[in-house]
């Protein structure tokens, strides 16, 4: 399974290499550089809610930062439309993870579905400052964007290999913290925080780290989508659908996975793209009835996600090909392996 899903990988990333080459059509790597951008962000999303447990609805409040980061930078330094606006991404990043040290501080002071609400408040409250500091962000007017001069033919790609750029760069991220110690403490504070704080695991200082790392790469994306659409307004930049698009993602493919959210951002990010592009207007509320029906299909029948679901279905006909009489079960919850392995490295010091 570990050979077919490294295989797997590197023949996606050499298709992701070539795609704009192969597909020339604007249309088509207009959705490629969404595609890209959004599975950045589930990545980031799930590195912090898939392997601590802390469901967030609140992850748009850091997409907005650093899209707002970006826009500031760029009218205030005078930033010209074309290769430099990229070189300030990290920036809009850095900003947001600043920003996610005292918001975070804050809000992982509670679990569960009290987390939640004080995430989507949050949100809403940055929405609202942009909206009010008129001076600062032109208010409901909004903000425009360094105009990029390039040919239309070679619009896109800039912006594509970019976007591929930072999702390598969450995906590899995502991969050391899930095969580190740090990452194994995260995974066992969602099995059972309590447990893992009597063994003197400092919990708080795993969660805040995690979020502020999830915050960092939602605004590296925020500040590449507004930079890609030109424009940037309160209700586009602090946008609650952004965060149930990416949270759906991640659930689709398998939450605390580590190529699931790029499995629910392939699946559901060219399909959103496709319905706003035919339908126009109607589309915005169409994609997200599409998801909604999605998800209630994976639920029913792959409660898991698709990645855990396809995993057990492997160990299933494993299992009956050795026709053992005792075969172990597959992981149901990857967590739980994750607290046995943090209890036996405790034991051992």
């Amino acid at each position: 399974m570990k050979h077919m899903r490294t295989v797997g990988l590197l023949a996606l990333l050499i298709f992701a290499c070539i795609f704009p080459i192969v597909f020339s059509n604007a249309a088509v790597t207009t959705m490629a550089v969404f595609t890209l951008l959004f599975a950045a962000a589930a990545t980031g999303w799930n590195l912090f809610s898939g392997y601590t447990g802390y469901f967030s609805l609140g992850y748009a409040t850091f997409y907005g930062l650093g899209a707002y980061t970006l826009a500031l930078l760029c009218k205030y330094w005078h930033i010209p439309g074309g290769y430099m606006p990229f070189a300030l991404l990290p920036l809009g990043g850095l900003v947001a993870a600043i920003f996610a040290v005292p918001l975070g501080w804050i809000a992982l002071r509670v679990r569960r579905h009290t987390f939640v609400v004080v995430t989507i408040a949050m949100m809403f409250t940055f929405q609202l400052l942009a909206y009010n500091l008129k001076s600062i962000t032109s208010g409901s007017t909004g903000m425009l964007l360094p105009f990029v001069t390039w040919s239309p033919d070679f619009f896109n790609v800039p912006f594509y290999y970019v976007a591929l750029a930072i999702l390598l760069l969450a995906f590899a991220t995502s991969w050391w913290v899930r095969n580190s110690k740090y990452g194994l403490g995260l995974l066992a504070i969602r099995d059972d925080e309590d447990r893992v704080a009597g063994l003197g695991v400092k919990t708080g200082a795993y969660k805040l780290a995690a979020f502020v790392i999830a915050a960092f790469f939602a605004g590296m994306v925020g500040g590449m989508v507004v930079y890609f659409t030109g424009a940037i307004a309160p209700p586009v930049a602090f946008d609650p659908t952004f965060d149930v698009s990416v949270a759906l993602m991640c659930i689709m493919g398998g939450v605390g996975t580590l190529i699931g959210p790029l499995v629910g951002a392939l699946l559901l990010e060219p399909l959103q793209q496709y319905i706003i592009l035919q339908a126009g207007s109607i589309g915005a509320g169409l994609d997200l009835f599409i998801f909604g029906a999605l998800l209630l299909v994976v639920i029913l029948f792959l409660p898991e996600g698709i990645i855990p679901s396809l995993r057990r279905l492997w160990h299933k006909l494993k299992a009956e090909r050795t026709t053992t009489a005792s075969v172990t079960r597959p992981e149901v919850r990857e967590s739980s392996s994750a607290l046995d392995a943090l209890l036996g490295r405790q034991s051992e010091k």
